[in-house]
Protein backbone atom coordinates (compact mmCIF):
# COMPACT_ATOMS: atom_id res chain seq x y z
CA UNK A 1 0.00 0.00 0.00
CA UNK A 2 1.31 2.88 -1.11
CA UNK A 3 0.38 6.16 1.33
CA UNK A 4 0.13 9.19 -0.81
CA UNK A 5 0.41 13.00 0.09
CA UNK A 6 -2.10 14.77 -2.83
CA UNK A 7 -1.09 18.46 -3.62
CA UNK A 8 -3.80 20.56 -5.22
CA UNK A 9 -6.13 18.33 -3.39
CA UNK A 10 -9.17 20.71 -3.76
CA UNK A 11 -9.43 21.14 -7.31
CA UNK A 12 -10.82 19.34 -10.33
CA UNK A 13 -8.29 17.20 -11.00
CA UNK A 14 -7.52 16.37 -6.96
CA UNK A 15 -10.95 15.09 -6.73
CA UNK A 16 -10.31 12.96 -10.10
CA UNK A 17 -7.50 10.95 -8.62
CA UNK A 18 -9.07 10.80 -4.83
CA UNK A 19 -11.72 9.23 -6.46
CA UNK A 20 -9.60 6.66 -8.30
CA UNK A 21 -7.45 6.12 -5.39
CA UNK A 22 -10.70 4.78 -3.03
CA UNK A 23 -11.42 2.12 -5.31
CA UNK A 24 -8.06 1.08 -5.21
CA UNK A 25 -5.92 -1.28 -2.63
CA UNK A 26 -2.51 -0.29 -3.91
CA UNK A 27 -2.40 3.30 -2.87
CA UNK A 28 -4.26 5.52 -0.66
CA UNK A 29 -4.26 9.23 -0.31
CA UNK A 30 -3.41 10.03 3.31
CA UNK A 31 -2.86 13.48 3.36
CA UNK A 32 -3.89 16.57 1.02
CA UNK A 33 -2.11 20.03 0.53
CA UNK A 34 -4.73 22.84 -0.72
CA UNK A 35 -5.30 26.72 0.35
CA UNK A 36 -8.96 25.43 0.02
CA UNK A 37 -10.06 22.16 2.62
CA UNK A 38 -11.27 19.80 0.13
CA UNK A 39 -14.71 18.06 -0.24
CA UNK A 40 -13.32 15.00 1.18
CA UNK A 41 -13.60 15.35 5.12
CA UNK A 42 -11.52 11.87 5.53
CA UNK A 43 -8.25 13.18 4.23
CA UNK A 44 -6.25 15.22 6.40
CA UNK A 45 -5.46 18.43 5.36
CA UNK A 46 -3.48 21.70 5.38
CA UNK A 47 -3.24 24.61 3.75
CA UNK A 48 0.83 24.21 3.04
CA UNK A 49 3.17 21.79 3.85
CA UNK A 50 4.72 23.09 6.69
CA UNK A 51 1.07 22.67 8.21
CA UNK A 52 0.60 19.02 7.55
CA UNK A 53 0.63 16.46 10.54
CA UNK A 54 -0.07 13.18 8.54
CA UNK A 55 2.76 11.77 6.88
CA UNK A 56 2.71 9.95 3.20
CA UNK A 57 5.45 7.99 1.19
CA UNK A 58 5.10 9.92 -2.06
CA UNK A 59 3.88 13.68 -3.31
CA UNK A 60 1.46 13.55 -5.95
CA UNK A 61 1.52 17.14 -7.41
CA UNK A 62 -1.19 18.80 -9.13
CA UNK A 63 -1.24 22.06 -7.71
CA UNK A 64 0.00 25.67 -9.37
CA UNK A 65 3.76 26.23 -10.57
CA UNK A 66 3.65 28.85 -7.45
CA UNK A 67 3.96 25.91 -4.71
CA UNK A 68 6.82 24.61 -6.07
CA UNK A 69 9.61 25.50 -4.04
CA UNK A 70 7.90 24.54 -0.89
CA UNK A 71 7.26 21.32 -2.37
CA UNK A 72 10.52 20.58 -2.95
CA UNK A 73 12.27 21.69 -0.07
CA UNK A 74 9.51 19.20 1.81
CA UNK A 75 10.11 16.28 -0.05
CA UNK A 76 14.07 16.76 0.09
CA UNK A 77 13.92 17.04 3.83
CA UNK A 78 11.63 14.12 4.32
CA UNK A 79 13.47 12.19 1.39
CA UNK A 80 10.04 11.42 -0.16
CA UNK A 81 9.56 10.72 -4.23
CA UNK A 82 7.42 13.38 -6.27
CA UNK A 83 5.35 12.73 -8.91
CA UNK A 84 5.09 15.91 -10.59
CA UNK A 85 2.11 16.71 -13.00
CA UNK A 86 1.61 20.35 -12.74
CA UNK A 87 2.55 22.37 -15.84
CA UNK A 88 3.37 25.86 -16.78
CA UNK A 89 6.78 26.14 -15.35
CA UNK A 90 9.26 28.10 -15.86
CA UNK A 91 12.36 27.20 -17.23
CA UNK A 92 14.51 28.44 -14.03
CA UNK A 93 12.20 26.19 -12.19
CA UNK A 94 12.46 23.15 -14.39
CA UNK A 95 15.92 23.23 -13.49
CA UNK A 96 15.41 23.33 -9.98
CA UNK A 97 13.30 20.04 -10.44
CA UNK A 98 16.00 18.26 -12.26
CA UNK A 99 18.39 20.06 -9.16
CA UNK A 100 16.09 18.19 -6.65
CA UNK A 101 16.19 14.47 -8.93
CA UNK A 102 20.02 14.14 -7.27
CA UNK A 103 18.67 13.82 -3.84
CA UNK A 104 14.74 12.23 -4.60
CA UNK A 105 12.92 10.29 -6.88
CA UNK A 106 10.89 12.42 -9.31
CA UNK A 107 8.63 11.40 -11.64
CA UNK A 108 7.81 14.78 -13.95
CA UNK A 109 5.90 14.11 -16.94
CA UNK A 110 3.67 17.07 -18.81
CA UNK A 111 0.72 14.40 -19.38
CA UNK A 112 0.00 11.07 -17.35
CA UNK A 113 -2.22 9.44 -20.27
CA UNK A 114 -0.97 6.21 -21.66
CA UNK A 115 -2.23 7.27 -24.57
CA UNK A 116 -0.74 10.79 -25.19
CA UNK A 117 2.46 9.15 -24.40
CA UNK A 118 2.02 6.17 -27.07
CA UNK A 119 1.08 9.11 -29.72
CA UNK A 120 4.46 11.11 -28.71
CA UNK A 121 6.42 7.98 -29.77
CA UNK A 122 4.27 7.81 -32.96
CA UNK A 123 5.06 11.42 -33.74
CA UNK A 124 8.98 11.47 -33.06
CA UNK A 125 8.48 7.99 -35.49
CA UNK A 126 6.66 10.38 -37.82
CA UNK A 127 8.72 13.27 -37.70
CA UNK A 128 11.75 10.94 -38.34
CA UNK A 129 10.52 9.33 -41.19
CA UNK A 130 9.45 12.45 -43.26
CA UNK A 131 12.08 14.55 -42.32
CA UNK A 132 12.07 18.12 -43.36
CA UNK A 133 9.69 16.88 -46.14
CA UNK A 134 6.86 17.14 -44.10
CA UNK A 135 5.68 20.42 -42.07
CA UNK A 136 4.28 20.11 -38.41
CA UNK A 137 1.70 21.71 -36.69
CA UNK A 138 0.21 21.09 -33.08
CA UNK A 139 -2.99 22.03 -31.91
CA UNK A 140 -4.06 21.36 -28.55
CA UNK A 141 -7.65 22.30 -27.47
CA UNK A 142 -8.50 22.38 -23.54
CA UNK A 143 -11.40 24.45 -20.93
CA UNK A 144 -11.84 27.77 -20.51
CA UNK A 145 -10.61 27.45 -17.46
CA UNK A 146 -6.98 26.64 -18.31
CA UNK A 147 -3.81 29.39 -17.16
CA UNK A 148 -1.07 28.53 -19.38
CA UNK A 149 -0.92 28.31 -23.04
CA UNK A 150 0.60 26.36 -25.00
CA UNK A 151 -0.26 23.08 -22.79
CA UNK A 152 2.71 21.18 -21.85
CA UNK A 153 1.74 18.22 -23.16
CA UNK A 154 1.92 20.13 -27.18
CA UNK A 155 5.18 21.42 -26.13
CA UNK A 156 5.97 17.15 -25.03
CA UNK A 157 4.79 16.35 -28.22
CA UNK A 158 6.65 19.52 -29.91
CA UNK A 159 10.35 18.62 -28.02
CA UNK A 160 9.85 14.70 -29.28
CA UNK A 161 9.83 15.90 -33.09
CA UNK A 162 12.58 18.46 -32.58
CA UNK A 163 14.47 15.39 -31.30
CA UNK A 164 14.75 13.87 -34.25
CA UNK A 165 15.34 17.19 -36.98
CA UNK A 166 18.32 18.72 -37.07
CA UNK A 167 16.95 22.34 -36.49
CA UNK A 168 13.64 23.54 -35.12
CA UNK A 169 11.86 26.64 -34.40
CA UNK A 170 8.55 26.69 -32.25
CA UNK A 171 6.21 29.12 -33.68
CA UNK A 172 2.95 30.49 -31.27
CA UNK A 173 1.22 32.97 -33.27
CA UNK A 174 2.16 33.61 -37.32
CA UNK A 175 -0.69 36.64 -36.82
CA UNK A 176 2.11 38.99 -36.14
CA UNK A 177 4.27 38.36 -39.25
CA UNK A 178 3.72 38.10 -42.60
CA UNK A 179 6.23 35.29 -44.19
CA UNK A 180 6.46 31.98 -45.51
CA UNK A 181 6.34 29.02 -43.40
CA UNK A 182 10.08 28.14 -42.63
CA UNK A 183 10.90 24.29 -42.78
CA UNK A 184 12.26 24.78 -39.65
CA UNK A 185 9.21 25.86 -37.72
CA UNK A 186 6.88 23.50 -35.64
CA UNK A 187 4.05 25.29 -34.89
CA UNK A 188 1.62 25.34 -31.87
CA UNK A 189 -1.77 26.73 -31.68
CA UNK A 190 -3.94 27.10 -28.33
CA UNK A 191 -7.79 27.06 -28.42
CA UNK A 192 -9.64 27.07 -25.28
CA UNK A 193 -13.54 26.83 -24.80
CA UNK A 194 -16.05 25.33 -22.97
CA UNK A 195 -15.07 22.04 -20.85
CA UNK A 196 -12.79 20.46 -22.98
CA UNK A 197 -10.77 17.69 -21.07
CA UNK A 198 -7.72 17.84 -23.54
CA UNK A 199 -7.76 17.26 -27.06
CA UNK A 200 -4.30 17.62 -28.78
CA UNK A 201 -3.71 16.75 -32.81
CA UNK A 202 -0.07 16.76 -35.00
CA UNK A 203 -0.34 17.35 -38.29
CA UNK A 204 2.29 16.23 -40.85
CA UNK A 205 1.73 18.02 -44.09
CA UNK A 206 3.33 17.23 -47.37
CA UNK A 207 2.97 17.49 -50.81
CA UNK A 208 -0.53 16.02 -52.03
CA UNK A 209 -0.44 13.95 -48.41
CA UNK A 210 -1.75 14.80 -45.05
CA UNK A 211 -0.95 12.48 -41.77
CA UNK A 212 -3.07 13.23 -38.89
CA UNK A 213 -2.54 11.70 -35.23
CA UNK A 214 -5.03 12.68 -32.27
CA UNK A 215 -5.84 11.93 -28.87
CA UNK A 216 -8.97 12.77 -27.01
CA UNK A 217 -9.55 12.42 -23.41
CA UNK A 218 -13.41 12.00 -22.47
CA UNK A 219 -12.47 12.37 -18.66
CA UNK A 220 -9.41 13.62 -16.50
CA UNK A 221 -9.91 9.95 -14.87
CA UNK A 222 -7.03 9.24 -17.35
CA UNK A 223 -5.22 11.37 -16.20
CA UNK A 224 -5.79 10.03 -12.33
CA UNK A 225 -5.14 6.47 -13.05
CA UNK A 226 -1.67 7.66 -14.52
CA UNK A 227 -0.60 9.69 -11.52
CA UNK A 228 -1.62 7.23 -9.32
CA UNK A 229 -0.17 4.45 -11.24
CA UNK A 230 3.34 6.55 -10.96
CA UNK A 231 3.29 7.24 -7.51
CA UNK A 232 3.21 3.61 -7.05
CA UNK A 233 5.88 3.12 -9.23
CA UNK A 234 8.63 6.03 -7.71
CA UNK A 235 8.03 4.47 -4.09
CA UNK A 236 11.24 2.95 -2.96
CA UNK A 237 13.27 4.21 -5.98
CA UNK A 238 16.80 5.44 -5.98
CA UNK A 239 17.21 9.24 -6.69
CA UNK A 240 17.14 10.33 -10.47
CA UNK A 241 14.44 11.38 -13.05
CA UNK A 242 11.75 9.26 -14.12
CA UNK A 243 8.79 9.65 -17.04
CA UNK A 244 6.16 7.37 -18.95
CA UNK A 245 8.37 5.69 -20.73
CA UNK A 246 10.21 4.07 -17.43
CA UNK A 247 6.76 2.81 -16.02
CA UNK A 248 5.62 1.76 -19.21
CA UNK A 249 8.77 -0.48 -19.58
CA UNK A 250 8.46 -1.53 -16.42
CA UNK A 251 5.15 -3.45 -17.28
Amino acid sequence: MTKIILSGCSGKMGASIIACAASRTDCKITAGIDIVAPQNAEIEYAKSFSELKEGGEVIIDFSNPALLDDMLSFAKENKLPCVICTTGYSEEQKARIFEAANTIPVFYSGNMSLGINLIIELAKKAAAVFGEDFDVEIVEQHHNQKLDAPSGTALMIADAVAEVRDETQYVYDRHAYRKKREKKEIGIHSVRGGNIVGEHEIIFAGTDEILKISHSARSKTVFAVGALNAAVFLKGKEPGMYNMSDLLASK
